[in-house]
């Protein structure tokens, strides 16, 4: 008997050795305000002595905007400031504390890790009368920072987050798959010639340049066209198309159409399709940001999800500067296509795409599945990729 326990226990050491279970990947996700922030290995949160840092670079761009803080970063003095109304924390990078400017001394101070600097969330948050969650999500944990003003629950701010932390998400898998990519080795090339060789001037050949009427001559070079489609009739047809070729997409849709297609939109977040709103500037009867609370609410009811990218049409720049001060996105598309039915609608819309040096992101109305399937054959066979338009794209 004991043998055959010490055999199976052999066995089992000897499938663990082969045969290694990897662990599911867990991140930490942060959030300033209504933003969630990008996600990757050298800004994310960690713990150590008991207390949470955050990257310094939360207080620059969107979560600046959101918290109220901004920071000064001084590599040459190895000093960080943050400041906020007049207020300013200063930490010594080469100290354990932080100094106000009444000369009051805050610790623990900053760190250093892998070139950012991190900061002390309960430090800083308690200086600036912000507050601050760790929420356990899905694949990890949320760090939330917010005004103290903000009266949404942990749970309902993580569920409203569960759309964004999945899109940054992928991008961050994305990327580190990008990383992992082994690069092309440099071609080997001919030594020069010697003193004693003759010269010859080498001879000028103009590298040939593609005719943009022959759509076999396009290419895209592995560039990216982001796809935003205007949510119809036809939306379900479309979604066929999309979840046949594995591609994603951003559906644009109205608060009407929100509120009235639960299933619908059930089905483009299960298969990763990515959601935004439709406002109309020149509405009649609702605001822009009363489109946008309506459409929000329609969303969180179908998906327990909300979103922040908003296409307004008709808009003017007040609208743009609500829309902003909701903490949206708004889509600025490089080129639209309305009523892309045909093979041949599809290869004009290419030859616009590939006439751009970077990626492009084209806003489509009238959509047809005959039409988009076209498109996505075009720019497949023209060395391109599609997808959707995201708050990180």
């Amino acid at each position: 008997m004991k043998k055959q326990a010490a055999a199976l226990a052999l066995s089992i050491l000897f499938l663990f050795l082969c045969f290694p279970v990897k662990a599911a990947e867990s991140v930490y996700f942060t959030a300033a305000g209504s933003y969630m922030l990008p996600l990757a290995d050298h800004t994310m949160p960690f713990w150590t002595g008991g207390y949470l840092y955050i990257p310094s670079t939360i207080f620059t761009g969107a979560g600046r905007e959101a918290l109220d803080v901004s920071q000064v970063l001084n590599n040459a003095k190895n000093r960080l400031v943050l400041y906020s109304s007049g207020r300013s924390l200063t930490f010594d990078l080469t100290a354990n504390f932080a100094s106000d400017d009444d000369g009051n001394t805050y610790y623990p101070g900053a760190v250093r890790r892998s070139g950012t600097v991190f900061v002390p969330a309960y430090v800083v948050t308690r200086y600036f009368d912000l507050t601050y969650s760790v929420i356990e999500v899905e694949r990890g944990s949320l760090v939330w920072l917010r005004p103290q003003s903000y009266t949404l629950s942990d749970k309902l701010y993580a569920d409203a987050a569960q759309y964004s932390m999945e899109s940054v998400y992928a991008a961050y898998l994305r990327a580190k798959e990008d990383a992992l990519q082994p690069e092309t080795p440099s071609p080997v090339l001919p030594s020069g010639p010697t003193a004693s060789d003759p010269y010859i001037p080498p001879a000028v050949t103009p590298a040939p340049q593609p005719d943009p009427e022959d759509p076999e001559e396009l290419t895209l070079a592995g560039r990216r066209v982001n796809l935003c489609i205007e949510a119809n009739a036809s939306t379900e047809a479309l979604l066929d198309v999309l979840e046949a070729r594995g591609v994603q997409a951003t559906f644009f849709a109205p608060a009407e159409f929100l509120a009235q297609e639960e299933n619908l939109l059930r089905r483009m977040a299960a298969s990763g399709q990515h959601i935004g709103i439709l406002a109309d500037g020149k509405d009649p009867e609702y605001s822009v940001p009363e489109q946008l609370a309506a459409g929000n609410r329609s969303l969180y009811f179908a998906t327990c999800g909300m979103t922040r990218l908003v296409y307004v049409q008709n808009a003017s720049a007040q609208n743009l500067l609500e829309t902003e001060a909701e903490g949206c996105r708004n889509l600025t598309p490089h080129f639209s296509r309305d009523g892309l039915q045909t093979a041949s609608a599809a290869g004009q819309l290419l030859r616009r795409a590939a006439a751009r040096s970077g990626d492009s992101t084209v806003w489509l109305s009238g959509l047809t599945a005959s039409g988009l399937r076209s498109f996505l054959d075009a720019v497949e066979e023209a060395g391109g990729q599609c997808g959707g338009w995201t708050e990180i794209t």
